[in-house]
C-alpha cells in the first residue's frame, strides 16, 4: 500500500493557523489597553472635577468660618454691654426698693419678654429721663443681642454644611482616583509597565510641543502678561489635588499663583476665580484671560486654564498629567467652554 501524501495546502493552512493564534493575543490586548487608558484618564478628569468643586467648597468654608467669628465677636461685645445696662437698671432698682418699694413697672423691666420692658420703658413715671434712657439702651441692646444670636447659629449651621461638603466632594474625589487604581490592577504587570510607558511618551510629547509653543509667544504687557510667563515657566510639573506650587499644581492653585505674580490676589478655586475681573466673550479673548469650564455637562465650574491666543491654553489638565499646552474649543474631551473673564 503506498503511503498516504500529506497535502500540501495543510503545512500553510496549519503555518497560518499558529500565526493566527499568535497574534490574536496582541490583537486583542492592544484595543483592551488602550480601554483601560481611556478609562483611567476618564477617572482621573472626574477626580479633577471633584477635586476643584472641593476647593470651592473650602473657600465657602474660609469665608463662612471668618464671618462666624466677626458675628460672635459682636456677640460676645453685646453681651456686655446687656450685662452692663442690667447693672445699671439693677442699681435703679434698688434705690426705688429702698425709697418705697419696687414697682410694677420696675418688675417688668427684668421680665423676658421683650416686649414687655419696651412698654415698661414708656411707663415708668417714678424713673427720671436719665434712668429712662438707661432702660431703653438696655432693651435695644437685648434685642441685638438676641438677633445676634440668631445670626450665630445661622452662620454655624452654614459652616456645618460648607465643611460637610468639603469633605464629600474630597471623598468624591479619592473615589475615582480609587477606581482608577482597582482598574489598572486588574492589569498584567507588563500591561502595567506598557500602559505607564505609553503615557509617559505622550505626556514627554506634549511636555516638548508645549515649549516649543511657548517660544513663539508675544507675552505683551500687563497682568495677563505676567500670569502668562509664570504659568509657561511651569510646564512639565505634576498635577497634585490642592497643591499651588512651587513643583505641583491643581488647575486653580496655577493660576493663583501666576496672577499672584501680577499683583492679584484670587482664591484657589476655578468657581470663585470666575467671578473676578470682567467677563469676555469667546470670539474676543485675548492672552492672558482666564478660560473656564464645566466637565461632563455639570452646571459648575471645574477647571481654569489661561489663554494663550490661537485656541490654545497653559494649564495644569488633571492627575497623572503635567502642566502644558492644550487646544480647546467649545468642546473638547469631557469639558465643555464656560466662560471667560480678563482680570
Amino acid at each position: 500500500m503506498l503511503p498516504m501524501r500529506t497535502p500540501r495546502s495543510l503545512p500553510i493552512a496549519i503555518l497560518a493557523t499558529a500565526l493566527v493564534v499568535t497574534l490574536i493575543p496582541s490583537a486583542i490586548a492592544a484595543p483592551n489597553l488602550n480601554e483601560v487608558r481611556a478609562r483611567v484618564q476618564s477617572l482621573q478628569e472626574d477626580a479633577a472635577a471633584a477635586g476643584e468643586a472641593a476647593q470651592q467648597a473650602q473657600v465657602q468654608l474660609n469665608t463662612l468660618t471668618r464671618t462666624l467669628a466677626t458675628v460672635q465677636q459682636s456677640a460676645a461685645t453685646e453681651a456686655k454691654a446687656v450685662d452692663s445696662y442690667k447693672k445699671s437698671l439693677g442699681a435703679i432698682a434698688r434705690e426705688q426698693y429702698m425709697s418705697g418699694g419696687m414697682s410694677q413697672s420696675m418688675e417688668l423691666i427684668f421680665s423676658s419678654d421683650p416686649k414687655l420692658f419696651l412698654s415698661a420703658s414708656g411707663s415708668l413715671e417714678a424713673v427720671t429721663r436719665k434712668k429712662a434712657l438707661s432702660l431703653r439702651k438696655y432693651a435695644v441692646a437685648k434685642q441685638r443681642l438676641t438677633a445676634t444670636s440668631l445670626t450665630v447659629n445661622d452662620k454655624l449651621a452654614l459652616v456645618k454644611a460648607a465643611a460637610a461638603k468639603y469633605k464629600a466632594q474630597q471623598a468624591a474625589a479619592q473615589s475615582k482616583l480609587a477606581e482608577a487604581k482597582a482598574l489598572l490592577a486588574t492589569l498584567s504587570k507588563a500591561e502595567q509597565a506598557r500602559l505607564a510607558a505609553l503615557n509617559d511618551a505622550q505626556e514627554n510629547a506634549d511636555q516638548a510641543a508645549s515649549v516649543a509653543a511657548a517660544k513663539k509667544l508675544n507675552f505683551g504687557s500687563g497682568r495677563g502678561a505676567s500670569a502668562l510667563r509664570f504659568s509657561i515657566k511651569q510646564i512639565g510639573d505634576r498635577y497634585v489635588f490642592g497643591a499651588a506650587g512651587p513643583t505641583y499644581w491643581d488647575c486653580s492653585g496655577l493660576t493663583m499663583r501666576a496672577f499672584a505674580t501680577a499683583g492679584v490676589s484670587l482664591p484657589h478655586s476655578a468657581a470663585a476665580q470666575s467671578r473676578y475681573g470682567r467677563a469676555v466673550s469667546y470670539s474676543q479673548m485675548q492672552p492672558g484671560d482666564l478660560v473656564f469650564f464645566n466637565h461632563g455637562g455639570r452646571s459648575y465650574i471645574s477647571h481654569v486654564g489661561i489663554y494663550l491666543g490661537g485656541g490654545r491654553m497653559v494649564d495644569a489638565p488633571r492627575p497623572g498629567s503635567r502642566v502644558k499646552v492644550q487646544e480647546f474649543s467649545h468642546s473638547f474631551g469631557s469639558l465643555r467652554f464656560y466662560s471667560a473673564r480678563r482680570i
